[in-house]
């Protein structure tokens, strides 16, 4: 096992199996990989303890990763509905998934999540924490670093902690049209109003690096107070929590303690290139972890669009893993379904990204589809797609709607699709026309 954590031994120059894997998965040398763990540009979360996992980096020089939220709620779901959407999500190319389990059964859940899932696992301590008192204002230090320490040997790979939060902050907040929509960063800010005093995480902040330092578990410094809505984005609050988050990221680093930061929520799409750049700066190009952006808040029902739009912008532009929304964000708890739409979709942005940035092998597959689409080898496109039982529905379904309107046997390897007929599919067109040398030889 492990002594030291992926960036200590990575400052020392030491190549470990995680790194090893990652260079193998990414096509990278295997110095890369290191150098940039070791500058603190990447991370691989990988808890000492999480047995079975296939790690992965995130950081700007690295494919873009994806996130899965899943987890209960105080009125919905149970650990077994929670590992359907795991394996829903894992099926379908999340790359990390945190449990944000609120409800009952919070341990049960987590344990069965992390033993099923072979991707790094995430958790939101506090939202246990809150769970084991009635009210949220009896929140302790002691209890919050308990939590984080039982999390932590149980193998969870990275946590958000609101740590950035400051005091000074909350007044920032309070002249938003939405205030607070974070909800560790709700209860972190109240906390502090109703106790005059500040942050325990960011009190205890050295206790916090003491336990990751141990167990190897990635911070991820959450962003309390993200935006909600366009007309809170990039405001004084947000960046001011920022500064603060830059700070805790050169204490973690100097404590040899992996470490990530999120943002920023709800932004305008001429803010996205800004935020993310704003984020390298501060914070010492740490890697950005970001929900969304959402583009726009008219959209409920279709915010797995509008923030995979954001999302792939974001990537672009520097953001090293993207936290999917769902298609019942701001709506309810998601089920396995939605779980899927979000991943697609953010799989989408994510490879969008990759493409436009130049990733070793990113365009292999598209080039790839291209060839089969060029041979009417429609199984083949199948085998490809990001979601093959999704184009395998809509092409039966085409197929069948034929049937039903022409009466007669289908052929599902027809050499053109029922949107243009065998008379105007434009490939089969393009095919027919003579190449070069041929009217060359004509004439």
């Amino acid at each position: 096992m492990r002594k030291d954590t992926q960036l200590i031994l990575a400052g020392k120059g030491v190549s470990t199996p995680e790194m090893e894997k990652v260079a193998e998965s990414e096509r990278l040398p295997l110095d890369i990989v290191r150098s940039e763990v070791a500058s603190g540009r990447a991370v691989i979360p990988a808890n000492l303890h999480h047995a079975g996992l296939a790690p992965i980096a995130i950081g700007r020089r690295f494919r873009t990763k994806i996130n899965a939220n899943i987890g209960n709620s105080a009125v919905s779901s149970c650990p077994s509905a929670e590992v359907e959407k795991l394996k829903t999500a894992l099926k379908y190319g999340a790359d990390t998934v945190m449990d944000l389990s609120t409800g009952g059964n919070i341990c049960e859940i987590r344990a069965a999540i992390i033993a099923e899932s072979r991707v790094p696992v995430g958790t939101v301590p506090i939202y246990e924490a809150l769970s084991l008192v009635d009210d949220p204002m009896d929140l302790t230090a002691e209890l919050l670093l308990e939590v984080v320490e039982r999390q932590a040997r149980q193998g969870v790979d990275y946590m958000t902690i609101h740590a950035g939060l400051l005091k000074e902050h909350v007044p920032l907040a309070k002249k938003r049209k939405l205030g607070i929509v974070s909800r560790g960063g709700a209860v972190t800010a109240k906390w502090m109003a109703a106790h005059d005093r500040q942050n325990p995480f960011h009190e205890e902040f050295d206790a916090l690096l003491d336990i990751c330092l141990e167990h190897d578990v990635t911070l991820s410094l959450g962003d309390g107070l993200r935006p909600g809505c366009l007309a809170d984005a990039s405001d004084a609050a947000q960046f001011a929590e920022l500064d603060a988050i830059g700070d805790l990221v050169r204490r973690c680093r100097a404590a040899g303690v992996q470490v990530m930061v999120e943002g920023p929520g709800h932004v305008p799409l001429d803010q996205v290139a800004m935020n993310m750049e704003r984020e390298r700066e501060v914070c010492d190009d740490a890697p950005f972890y970001i929900l969304g952006p959402v583009v726009a808040d008219c959209a409920p029902g279709y915010d797995h669009i509008t923030s995979a739009i954001g999302g792939a912008l974001g990537a672009f532009h520097g953001a090293s893993m993207l936290c999917y929304v769902t298609p019942k964000e701001h709506l309810g708890l998601p089920n396995a379904e939605d779980v899927r739409n979000g991943v697609v979709a953010f799989k989408i942005a994510a490879h969008a990204a990759d493409v436009a940035l130049g990733r070793p092998g990113a365009r292999e597959r598209d080039d790839a589809i291209s060839d089969a689409r060029a041979a009417f080898d429609w199984e083949r496109q199948m085998e490809l797609a990001l979601d093959p039982d999704r184009a395998r529905d809509l092409r039966s379904e085409a197929i069948a709607e034929r049937y039903d309107l022409e009466k007669r046997e289908c052929n599902p390897d027809d050499d053109f699709c029922s949107m243009c007929g065998p008379k105007f599919c434009s490939m089969k067109i393009s095919a027919e026309i003579p190449g070069p040398s041929t009217m060359d030889a004509d004439e």
